[in-house]
């Protein structure tokens, strides 16, 4: 990727209107709902910009958390028998159509798991819900598995995220 994004919150008086991703709803998402579930503290969003301002994709993160029970076995047998295990959830990745294939989402997908491994709260996992199968396979790319019964909600252990940024 030749160009030089930066990547910080979404400041929410940024042009939002000119954003397109190719999905409708992901689209809608950003332009009209975002600013709302960010002052309802629901969801945290960060931007990538060009050089010139220009939103080039988004991402958004919120805490959530994982039944023991859907994790994979080999899994549960590592962890303490509480009723779920603290997460964080990328709820929505997007990147303006004219950029797509160019790695930013790969750049975008980095930064949310840094954030997540560098925070001063305590998850287990980094969860994701790949929307199409394509979306599926970008992710397991990057090392994610999918959940037995829930192929589309995928993880990553966090300590697996702390392990390749040291």
């Amino acid at each position: 990727m030749a160009e030089k994004f930066s990547v910080a919150s979404l400041n929410l008086s940024s042009d939002r209107s000119s954003f397109s991703s190719g999905v409708e709803a992901l689209d809608r998402y950003f332009r009209n709902q975002v600013s709302q579930d960010i002052k309802r503290r629901v969801t945290a969003c960060f931007v990538a910009t060009d050089g010139l301002g220009q939103i080039a994709g988004y991402y958004t993160l919120a805490s959530a958390s994982v039944l023991l029970a859907d994790l994979p076995e080999a899994v549960v047998k590592r962890l303490p028998r509480y009723p779920s295990v603290p997460a964080v959830r990328m709820g929505r990745l997007a990147v303006d159509q004219s950029l797509k294939g160019k790695g930013l989402g790969a750049a975008l997908l980095a930064d949310a798991l840094r954030r997540a491994a560098t925070a001063e709260i305590a998850a287990y996992a980094f969860v994701v819900d790949a929307k199409d199968e394509g979306a599926a396979g970008f992710y397991a790319h990057h090392g994610f598995v999918p959940l037995p019964d829930q192929p589309l909600c995928m993880f990553l252990p966090i300590a697996t995220v702390k392990d390749l940024i040291r």
